[in-house]
């Protein structure tokens, strides 16, 4: 696994740039909701201490006078949360636990957390599906614009109006909360279980954390809030990792999660 990840460039030398990356931690110090994502932090977070925490989680540099480059995320941080994730899989399966699956990067991510869901329902989990359909009106850099919460292979995304409903084709790309507060209120609203876990990453692994939903997921080196999140007790586990690299890169890491967690794909 640790070679993988090298050689995919899921950690160690990534793409994600060292400037993106202080520019999110700029913001998340002064609580932009974009990189917030659903997250209240509990304390004043300053830039050197949220580089000291990301230095801890993720491996990338702590010193603020290193302001360009590429980021690099230790593959040894990566695996060990790796591990904690599955340890989290399997106590769901153990207990039958209904879970929420959903991401923000349907292009790249659905396949890991597809994969995941159907080893999860075979064990006798409830994967989730509430709000199929429903309109979520999302802020964006172009305005506000409304997608509809989908469904794929047990996993929630955003599709733009207009697509087919359950298509194979990824959704949309979207780091907002929002979908998730639907989908728990839609369940609420029809007296539908709730989820015991949320599996996904960004709005929706910050916003289940913060209503005190537990949440494990994955994240990049420049999105500091499911980090925050996991280091204030709200999210349970985060694995650090680039997070837009080619689809089928994480088909090993599904297999790894899955063996650890002794759940049959």
């Amino acid at each position: 696994m640790r070679a993988h990840l090298l050689a995919a460039r899921l950690a160690g030398t990534v793409a994600t740039t060292r400037e993106r990356s202080l520019g999110r931690y700029r913001m998340f110090v002064a609580r932009d909701p974009r990189a917030l994502i659903g997250l209240e932090p509990e304390r004043d977070w300053l830039l050197g201490d949220l580089l000291q925490l990301m230095c801890r989680r993720c491996g990338v540099s702590a010193d603020p006078d290193h302001a360009s480059g590429q980021d690099v995320i230790d593959p040894d941080r990566t695996i060990a949360a790796l591990d904690a994730f599955a340890e989290r899989l399997a106590a769901a399966a153990e207990a039958g636990a209904p879970v929420l699956f959903g991401t923000g990067h349907p292009h790249r991510l659905l396949g890991f957390y597809a994969g995941l869901a159907a080893a999860l329902s075979a064990a006798g989990c409830s994967v989730l599906t509430p709000a199929q359909g429903r309109s979520v009106d999302i802020t964006t850099r172009f305005g506000v614009r409304t997608y509809n919460l989908d469904y794929v292979r047990g996993v929630a995304m955003m599709r733009e109006p207009g697509a087919r409903r359950g298509a194979s084709e990824p959704g949309a790309h979207t780091h907002s909360p929002l979908p998730l507060r639907v989908a728990l209120d839609s369940a609420m609203d029809a007296g539908e279980p709730l989820p015991a876990l949320v599996v996904g990453d960004h709005g929706w692994v910050c916003g289940a954390g913060q209503l005190g939903i537990e949440a494990i997921g994955l994240a990049d080196s420049d999105d500091p809030a499911p980090f925050v999140g996991e280091a204030e007790g709200r999210v349970s586990v985060v694995v650090p990792l680039d997070d837009t690299v080619r689809s089928d890169y994480y088909r090993p890491l599904t297999r790894y999660v899955l063996n650890r967690a002794c759940l049959s794909q």
